[in-house]
């Protein structure tokens, strides 16, 4: 019996670097899997769509797919847009969706990766503030997971502070946090961008860090993301969720 094929559901961009990114994570995730079937599709700017992808799956035979939403937080995405096509465009086929990525412990792991492949050194944490960059969100239940990761990194993490902000939908902008970390006495600011890749609100970001020292780069195709992709889809073959379509 063949294991479900895995579906990474990306949102989609037109920024090719979106794609390019997303590519190079699935890719990360056959490499570390070699015998699993996983395939990618887009939500929307990008092909393949999800109806494609799955319609392809269907003809070569595939009956069971994991459908793993490329999200950091169980936002509009999650809850409406990804079920909502799934349910249309499941043509027989057996769907369950995995839960989002975040929040995890990998995700943090990640995060220091890319502070320190910027520059950042352990030794510098406690003088150096993080901005913790969000896309956003106007779910308060989303907004209330940033906040939290930002409370629990800056107790755990050994940094001078850790701020929350976000590129739309919410307040603090990032270069707003830029500057509370300043006037709060941090004598280096680090900007560690919480998306998974580039496009318009990751610019956003970068622009908002201008007054920051470090600016670091999206999570990507990061080692620990790449465990925790793989870890949501076998949390998903539990026989805990019910079937899509089923």
């Amino acid at each position: 019996m063949h294991a479900p094929a895995l579906v990474v559901i990306a949102h989609g961009s037109r920024d090719p670097r979106h794609a390019a990114t997303v590519h190079a994570l699935v890719e990360s995730v056959r490499a570390l899997r070699p015998g699993l079937r996983v395939e990618t599709a887009f939500l929307e700017f990008t092909v393949p769509s999800v109806p494609a992808a799955l319609g392809r799956l269907a003809a070569e035979g595939v009956r069971d797919v994991i459908a793993q939403p490329l999200l950091l937080s169980h936002a509009f995405h999650a809850k409406s847009d990804i079920p909502a096509v799934l349910h249309r465009a499941r043509g027989g086929l057996r769907i369950r969706q995995a839960e989002v990525l975040g929040p995890s412990p990998l995700l943090r792991t990640a995060l220091e990766r890319r502070l320190a492949e910027a520059g950042v050194r352990r030794a510098d944490r406690s003088r150096t503030g993080v901005v913790l960059a969000a896309a956003g969100s106007s779910d308060p239940a989303a907004l209330a997971v940033i906040e939290r990761l930002a409370r629990d990194w800056q107790s755990t993490g050994g940094w001078q502070a850790v701020l929350p902000a976000y590129a739309s939908a919410s307040l603090p902008r990032t270069e707003d946090a830029v500057r509370e970390l300043r006037s709060r006495g941090a004598e280096r600011v680090a900007v560690a961008p919480y998306v998974l890749a580039p496009g318009f609100l990751p610019d956003r970001i970068a622009a908002g860090a201008a007054e920051a020292e470090v600016l670091a780069g999206v999570l990507g195709a990061a080692p620990e993301v790449t465990r925790l992709l793989l870890r949501r889809y076998e949390q998903a073959l539990l026989p805990v969720p019910a079937a899509l379509g089923a």
